[in-house]
């Protein structure tokens, strides 16, 4: 070979600059997408039919990507106040009232008026667009029950209106707390909401403000127990607006509220300052926390140390001990043991072997603690297979011999169960349930002669 020719060609050719890193790549993707295309027989035509696929993944600003986040926030804010802007206001349902009084279809029933579906479609003409999505024929079809004139119920119908103007209202609301724009609320988008909405709610005009920390923790505390099973930190607003705890919250605008509905609303005054005088006089040595022997004198005093060994052992403590979070859970699921959720939390405590099921040693494992407690008051101990054979019957689970979470839901004999398995007062009462009932109808029969 002529080494000297060809050091002399190359040196007479262009100078080409060399390739950085960057151009490598590209190039080499280039390639690759050529290669792969040839490989899997696609053509120009395929290549040109994936390019129409619209694009259905928008990445999320990066932390320090402050420009594009702060567009997404102003981008947000735009739509929801256009949103806004496209909700009836008082003046426009005022109107839809009276359009709606207006073409009332006789005869009334009793003093409910009614309206026909050609009367119905002249008032959406009417109304104007905001109110075109109500005047349809499904809209119609919903409301219209065993009217034999073929009528739906005016107020039926603007109540319906109503509720949907409050639901689409609520979602925009609670939308300007969702940080992350992903259509959920985390706690602490939450714990901001529900702080602001404190002023106006009339019922909670006596707290006093260094209790507003305890009431939205007590709040919030409810929606995540009951609406994040999986405990992933946030909820779907979708699923806010679903449940009955914003109706419950929002309740408490009305400055003329019962005492009965009172204490039986969670979100109310006399409810978060019992939950939380309870937390203080359990917590003998004031340092803010619970500890398994404090947690002991919950309710009647007669939880077996066993099922509290579990929940120190599965809960969330700080060296041992329980905070006033853990503790709103732990009372959340005692209350409600008939909700599927609270199933879940007592469910988890008794499966001790983590096998998603309960058998007959998880069974007399709970139940040997209640025996003894039996003994240490002077009552005669049950037998354990007495009691295994009532709690098999009661649940009747898919297995015989395995009873799961699914069972125990389905059965509705969840919160019997568990209070058989954990309380000695609540074993007694149902042990006893029979003569308990004998002597209320006895005390009955007694007030009734006198």
């Amino acid at each position: 070979m002529d080494w000297k020719g060809v050091l002399r060609r190359r040196l007479a050719s262009p100078n080409t600059e060399k390739k950085n890193e960057q151009e490598l790549k590209d190039e080499e993707m280039d390639l690759f997408t050529k290669y792969y295309s040839e490989w899997k027989g696609g053509g120009k035509n395929s290549n040109e039919f994936y390019k129409t696929i619209p694009r259905f993944y928008y990445r999320l600003p990066a932390e320090d990507e402050v420009l594009l986040q702060k567009l997404r926030e102003e981008s947000r804010a735009v739509f929801l106040q256009r949103k806004s802007r496209e909700l009836l206001d008082n003046e426009e349902l005022q109107n839809l009232w009276f359009l709606l009084d207006k073409h009332q279809t006789p005869p009334m029933i009793g003093e409910e008026a009614m309206i026909n579906y050609e009367n119905f479609l002249k008032v959406g003409e009417k109304a104007g667009p905001k109110c075109k999505q109500f005047f349809t024929a499904k809209v119609f079809a919903k409301l219209l029950h065993t009217d034999s004139y073929g009528r739906i119920s005016i107020m039926q119908f603007f109540n319906y209106v109503m509720r949907k103007v409050w639901l689409h209202q609520t979602r925009i609301g609670l939308s300007l707390y969702d940080v992350a724009g992903q259509g959920y609320l985390r706690e602490s988008d939450l714990e901001n909401y529900i702080l602001e909405l404190i002023p106006t709610l009339p019922q909670l005009d006596g707290l006093e403000k260094s209790f507003y920390s305890f009431y939205v923790c007590t709040a919030v505390r409810k929606f995540f127990f009951f609406l994040d099973p999986l405990r992933t930190g946030k909820i779907k607003i979708q699923d806010i607006l679903a449940c009955s705890f914003l109706d419950d919250l929002l309740e408490l605008r009305d400055e003329e509220l019962s005492k009965e509905s009172q204490e039986t609303n969670w979100f109310s005054a006399p409810s978060a300052l019992r939950v939380y005088g309870q937390y203080l006089n359990l917590d003998k040595d004031h340092n803010g926390m619970l500890s398994k022997e404090e947690l002991s004198r919950y309710g009647t005093a007669t939880m077996t140390n066993v099922f509290l060994d579990r929940v120190f052992q599965e809960c969330l403590t700080y060296d041992g001990e329980m905070d006033y979070k853990t503790y709103l859970d732990f009372v959340l699921a005692l209350e409600n043991r008939k909700e599927p959720a609270a199933l879940q939390y007592i469910f988890k405590l008794l499966d001790i072997e983590n096998k998603g099921y309960l058998n007959v040693f998880s069974l007399n494992y709970f139940f040997r603690a209640i025996q003894e407690l039996m003994k240490i008051h002077g009552q005669d101990p049950v037998s354990f297979q007495d009691v295994k054979d009532e709690i098999f019957d009661m649940v009747k689970p898919k297995d015989p011999l395995k009873i799961s979470l699914q069972d125990l839901i389905n059965s509705n004999q969840g919160d019997t169960v568990t209070t058989i398995l954990i309380d000695l007062n609540g074993f007694w009462t149902y042990e006893n349930r029979e003569a308990l009932v004998a002597n209320d109808s006895e005390n009955s029969a007694d007030l009734d002669d006198t």
